[in-house]
């Protein structure tokens, strides 16, 4: 009898929902690709797309994706940035292994495939090619205000006004950090700002052991190429040469050229006084038709009057160098055993196939002319220098030409030592971060403390602003930019093993108190978070630099609204 009542008043209940059956319902099949549908009892279900088969994107929709996107390609550098940051190992296809930090490195080196990802990957680049360092810091500033974009997105502000109240903020915060930079002086005798600026540069990198003396050799390499009455710089008078093996310490600065290279025959001269150079960009051959050619030799005279045809050209090229007065011949191309012989007996050293780009920095170093044609070859062309030698390394063979005391020019080259390729790269790259930041202080020789320092003042000037003079929904997105420009000094405190909310608190509650925005994150637990007196220095012009790309890309993102990919519009 209970089970009789059971089936009755779920029939009742049925009836009641769905209303008395009318037939068979439509199937799942039967139906619609997508929507509402409900099977042959009548019980309701949705089919939804499958996600990966969408070609477009619109709307919100897009704008998420774009962001986790985005978001995703920032969390990877994150716990790279600061002096305690972690570096990343990058395997390439080949199977090369790259181990660094550098911002700009991991994400060129990365395979990401994602369009908005690609924009980051190009964000990094241009603070690498515009200031040379904050490639991680631009990085992750930009993700910080993406994720405070889409809480605001979630809260139903609109895009354009949540990118509008950013490029507000962005102009607010640049304001305040000019404010607070200081001016420093230096010069040529008393360089310890540009010193100390490099070494906060180094802290970060794979080098810091020696970050003392990294820093001395970038501020004297950097200084040997400045007008510092003009502030202006030549920047490609600065080569860095690696040779891997030796220790990292051995690293030298070397007022010269040095190129990859070796005296084309064993027997020449290693060590050349009074250089005279003659740069050659013609081959040391005979000169060849331009069209195809065929030569039939019949008779032996046949073949020995060409012989000594050849053996003519050979000694006419010679002779011409050496009524030149050149004691030293630099060549593009090659040349055969018949004509380094030559030159051996002649006492005319040469080096052979150097690049294109070495050539011209020794023509300017040395002030000498590039000859095409031996036909042009005379002594008002030839370069100068003091003294020319060729440097072994080890017990392999592996050897170096060293040009020094050029005549014209203050060309300098930084000889990087190290254990293994790997490290000799990261040290390459780690100097040339360190000469842009001295560089950019020649430039601007206005600096603000690092630690996160800079960042928690603008973002505690930025909300007060917020507060006192805006009104409306644009409050909220300004807000917003206050919260994500403290998440570096989060991510600092983060990476350093210290607790992150605890940390900045403390920091942004001292900063109020004292009206010191030199108080940042004290990453190496000196006891002191002022960050004059642990010597964390970064150029005014990098931090701006950062402010801007970072705000610009993220309006660029919150823009679009829809994704389509070519061939499909559906």
């Amino acid at each position: 009898v209970v089970v009789v009542v059971v089936i009755v008043v779920v029939v009742i209940v049925t009836v009641v929902v769905h209303g008395p059956r009318q037939g068979p319902q439509p199937s799942a099949t039967m139906a619609q690709p997508a929507g509402y549908f409900t099977d042959e009892y009548g019980r309701p279900f949705i089919v939804l797309r499958e996600q990966q088969a969408k070609a477009r994107l619109r709307g919100i929709e897009a704008m998420k994706a774009n962001l986790l996107a985005a978001q995703s390609v920032t969390n990877t550098l994150r716990s790279s940035l600061g002096p305690k940051g972690m570096d990343k190992m990058l395997v390439s296809s080949d199977g090369d292994v790259t181990i660094t930090n550098d911002g700009a490195t991991i994400l060129q080196r990365m395979d990401v495939d994602h369009q908005i990802g690609k924009l980051l990957v190009d964000l990094s680049q241009s603070q690498d090619n515009e200031v040379g360092d904050g490639t991680t810091g631009v990085v992750v500033l930009a993700g910080a205000l993406l994720s405070e974009a889409e809480k605001l997105l979630d809260r139903g502000l609109h895009p354009v006004r949540i990118a509008e109240g950013f490029e507000h903020a962005a102009d607010v915060a640049v304001e305040h950090l000019r404010t607070i930079a200081t001016q420093v002086e230096f010069s040529a005798e008393e360089k310890s700002f540009l010193v100390d600026t490099a070494q906060t540069t180094l802290s970060s990198k794979i080098i810091n052991v020696h970050k003392r003396k990294m820093a001395q050799i970038a501020v004297d390499a950097v200084l040997a190429v400045s007008d510092l009455e003009h502030h202006d710089t030549r920047f490609d008078l600065i080569s860095v040469q690696g040779k891997a093996g030796g220790r990292l310490e051995e690293t030298e600065l070397i007022r010269g050229v040095v190129i990859d290279k070796e005296m084309s025959h064993p027997q020449m001269p290693k060590v050349i006084e009074d250089a005279r150079i003659l740069i050659l960009t013609c081959p040391f051959e005979p000169p060849k038709p331009k069209t195809k050619h065929k030569l039939d030799i019949t008779s032996r005279d046949a073949y020995e009057r060409l012989h000594q045809r050849e053996q003519d050209y050979f000694t006419e090229m010679v002779a011409q160098c050496k009524a030149s007065g050149a004691n030293l011949i630099i060549c593009q191309w090659g040349f055969d055993d018949e004509a380094n012989h030559l030159l051996l007996q002649n006492d005319l050293p040469a080096v052979r196939w150097v690049g294109g780009v070495e050539i011209e920095r020794i023509a300017i170093a040395t002030g000498a002319r590039i000859v095409p044609r031996f036909s042009e070859v005379s002594a008002d062309k030839l370069g100068r220098a003091g003294r020319v030698r060729e440097v072994a390394f080890g017990t392999t063979k592996e050897r170096m030409i060293v040009i020094e005391d050029c005549a014209e020019s203050s060309a300098v080259t930084v000889l990087v030592r190290g254990g293994n390729r790997m490290i000799v790269d990261e040290a390459d790259r780690s100097l040339h971060d360190a000469m842009c930041v001295v560089r950019n202080l020649i430039r601007d020789n206005r600096i603000v403390y690092g630690g996160g320092s800079a960042e928690v003042a603008c973002g505690l000037a930025v909300a007060a602003y917020a507060d006192a003079s805006v009104s409306g929904v644009e409050q909220y997105a300004i807000r917003a930019f206050a919260d994500a420009l403290e998440d570096v000094a989060f991510a600092l405190a983060e990476n350093s093993g210290l607790d992150p909310i605890a940390e900045v608190t403390r920091v942004k509650s001292e900063q109020v108190a004292t009206g010191n925005p030199r108080l940042g994150v004290d990453c190496m637990q000196t006891g002191t978070r002022d960050m004059r007196e642990q010597h964390v220095f970064e150029t005014l012009s990098s931090k701006v630099q950062q402010l801007q790309l970072a705000t610009q890309l993220c309006r660029l993102v919150l823009k679009i609204d829809d994704v389509v990919l070519e061939g499909n519009y559906s």
